[in-house]
């Protein structure tokens, strides 16, 4: 919910969210520079009853991503915005935005979010990764809550050997990108133009941040190719994005998957997605045969 979306069309997707039963949000407090945060603070207070768990990041306020910048009075300063953002206090949960790697064997970082802990300003904390090798440290951590990475039909390295991890340390796993930027909706076809403010337009080769973000680092072309095989072993009742959004549910050790959506009936479509049987193994097998001839070479070792 950055600068673009009004008050009304925030309100539309988030009545569609709770009437569909959703009860996890994520945020973070550089969405619109904390107005997504304030629209999640008035949806706490607007929704009482559904028991609304937010959760929200740190880390890219700072000026340059270093990891001395990773410090306990950066993060008091950080959750205390937050918590004024959000109206709530402590905080339910907040993440590391996407650390450097750095960050990961520091253990003053850490020692500082457990302060967080203990003085009552958050609840609980996690990690934003990008690789599964950060996964791997962040689930390492004794204090961390969860981690949040890519994972879906285009991305399965976390299923070697960090959602095994993650359920063996009792940390939740956040599933993000998980239509990689809306390739596995099946909507895209080569002429399929993006808005010149759009990841998918600007951060398609990695000019801002990690191109793994942009459709989960696949070549858009190649994703095409890819979802138009992958049509064939969605069942004619149910919508591409939500096979792709119940191969993540199926996983084990999947606490929640976090589709984006700019639109009330997009929230219905991918909440549905729960609603629809669990795969087959022809349907699994076929998932896999497409990665590993079509997807593998272009993101597998990258992250």
């Amino acid at each position: 919910m950055g600068d673009s979306v009004s008050e009304r069309e925030a309100f539309e997707v988030l009545d569609a969210a709770v009437d569909a039963g959703i009860t996890f949000i994520d945020t973070a407090d550089v969405y619109g520079d904390g107005r997504s945060e304030r629209f999640c603070g008035q949806a706490l207070r607007r929704y009482p009853a559904a028991r609304l768990v937010v959760a929200t990041k740190m880390g890219l306020r700072a000026a340059e991503q270093r990891p001395e910048s990773y410090n306990l009075a950066n993060f008091l300063a950080w959750t205390d915005r937050s918590r004024r953002n959000l109206g709530v206090d402590p905080v339910d949960l907040v993440q590391l935005h996407v650390p450097p790697t750095a960050v990961y064997s520091t253990d003053a970082v850490f020692e500082a979010l457990d302060e967080l802990v203990a003085s009552g300003r958050i609840r609980a904390y996690g990690v934003s990764v990008e690789t599964c090798a950060q996964a791997l440290a962040a689930i390492g951590r004794p204090g961390v809550a969860t981690v949040q990475l890519i994972l879906n039909c285009f991305r399965l390295k976390p299923l070697e050997e960090v959602l095994l991890a993650a359920r063996r340390a009792g940390v939740g796993i956040i599933a993000r990108v998980p239509l990689a930027s809306g390739l596995l909706s099946g909507k895209y076809d080569k002429h399929t133009v993006f808005a010149s403010d759009d990841l998918r337009t600007f951060n398609r080769h990695g000019e801002e941040f990690d191109v793994g973000e942009t459709f989960a680092g696949v070549p858009f072309e190649v994703g095409l190719e890819a979802v138009r095989e992958l049509s064939a072993l969605v069942p004619p009742t149910v919508a591409t994005a939500q096979f792709a959004l119940r191969w993540i549910i199926d996983e084990p050790g999947v606490s929640v998957v976090i589709p984006g959506t700019r639109s009330a009936e997009q929230v219905r479509v991918n909440a549905a997605s729960a609603g629809i049987p669990a795969l087959s193994e022809e349907q699994l097998a076929g998932v896999r045969d497409i990665y590993d001839r079509r997807i593998r070479p272009h993101v597998h070792d990258r992250w």
